[in-house]
């Protein structure tokens, strides 16, 4: 299989209809078989989210893509989502596992290898780390590179996202600094079902979160 794949959301993608537009996108990647879904909608009110949250695990029903919230676990756990993305400076990560078992899926985002070290590995699934390359949705932030996060891989055991300008042209690079997968906006920003196929076949095994 191929790398784990997290599509971030971005509702300024979809104009005025954003929420249809995004759902909308949550249901192609779904059926192209990406593996994960951070609703990443800071700025949006408790009500707000959670209709969308709803509305996005709905469009996933039936098959194997997991909805997260970004660090609302309030509005995860009320939304029946499948779990939660932390920020770097949120709650420590065994204190959401105490009130949510697995299979319900804690993440975490770190921009250093002593972050990845310190990270609470037993509370946690994976980390997301970045910025790896230059990007439009973080402007003015210096990337971090992939020596840094091949750091980060190494100093942890939990599977490592890389995030932050990752293209279908520096995945290889990616991928060979042992990350597991990566987690965008937009590298899924155009043909959804063409980038899944075409990171099928890399060496990194999609199924690490199971």
């Amino acid at each position: 299989m191929g790398p784990v794949l997290c599509l971030i959301t971005d509702r300024r993608m979809w104009g005025q209809r954003w929420e249809d537009g995004l759902v909308g996108q949550v249901i192609v990647a779904a059926q192209a078989g990406v593996h994960m879904v951070q609703v990443r909608e800071r700025d949006l009110d408790g009500g707000a989210l959670r209709e969308l949250v709803a509305r996005c695990v709905e469009a996933a029903r039936g098959t194997n893509t997991r909805i997260l919230v970004n660090d609302r676990l309030d509005v995860a756990l009320a939304a029946g989502a499948h779990g939660v993305h932390l920020r770097g400076d949120s709650m420590p990560a065994s204190r959401v596992r105490a009130v949510c078992p697995r299979p319900f899926l804690i993440g975490r985002s770190i921009h250093t290898a002593d972050e990845a070290r310190l990270a609470d590995v037993a509370g946690l699934d994976y980390l997301v780390f970045g910025t790896v390359f230059a990007t439009s949705s973080k402007p003015g932030r210096n990337p971090a590179g992939v020596a840094e996060l091949a750091a980060c891989v190494a100093a942890t055991t939990l599977p490592v996202l890389a995030v932050g300008g990752v293209t279908v042209e520096t995945m290889p690079s990616v991928t060979r600094a042992g990350a597991a997968g990566v987690a965008a906006i937009g590298l899924f920003a155009s043909d959804v079902a063409l980038v899944v196929q075409r990171l099928q076949g890399s060496r990194v095994r999609g199924d690490e979160l199971d």
